[in-house]
């Protein structure tokens, strides 16, 4: 897993980000909409399910390479 994480940049990730993870900007980003919707537990159909995971995946990646630079300073402090 870390090797692809460390084949994906920062600046990939922050467009993925931008614009898939926050598309349509008008009149709210889906992701957020989505999150409202799990919050009210109102995400119910299929296509606000997969319209969430699609919205949703560029800020996990996001997520991920954070956790992985995280761990990996501090294994160097460690040694």
């Amino acid at each position: 897993m870390a090797a692809i994480l460390d084949r994906i940049s920062w600046g990939m990730v922050g467009m993925m980000c931008a614009l898939l993870g926050l598309a349509p900007f008008v009149p709210e980003p889906h992701i957020w909409q989505k999150l409202k919707m799990l919050a009210a537990g109102d995400l119910t159909r299929m296509i606000d399910i997969g319209d969430m995971l699609m919205h949703g995946a560029p800020w996990l990646i996001l997520i991920a390479k954070l956790i992985q630079v995280g761990v990996q300073s501090t294994g160097s402090q460690e040694e």
